[in-house]
C-alpha cells in the first residue's frame, strides 16, 4: 500500500505540481531570460512535457497587449 501511495504522489508531482510551477516560472521569465536560462527552460519543457501537455489547455504565452498612445 505504501508503494502505491508513493507512486501516486510522485506521478502527481511529475504530471501536475512541477509542470504548474514550471509554467509559472516560464510565464514570469519568458521575455527576459538569458541564453543559458532559455536553454535550461527548453530542457525543463522537454523533461516535463507530459505534464505540460496535460496543462496545455490552460497555457497562454501570447504577448500582453501594448498600450498605444494617441
Amino acid at each position: 500500500m505504501m508503494v502505491a501511495i508513493l507512486y501516486l504522489v510522485l506521478s502527481g508531482a511529475y504530471l501536475v505540481v512541477i509542470p504548474f510551477a514550471l509554467y509559472a516560472y516560464l510565464q514570469k521569465r519568458w521575455y527576459v531570460a538569458s541564453s543559458f536560462e532559455r536553454s535550461f527552460m527548453y530542457f525543463l519543457v522537454f523533461f516535463f512535457f507530459p505534464g505540460l501537455l496535460l496543462l496545455s489547455p490552460f497555457l497562454n504565452f501570447r504577448p500582453q497587449r501594448r498600450q498605444v498612445q494617441s
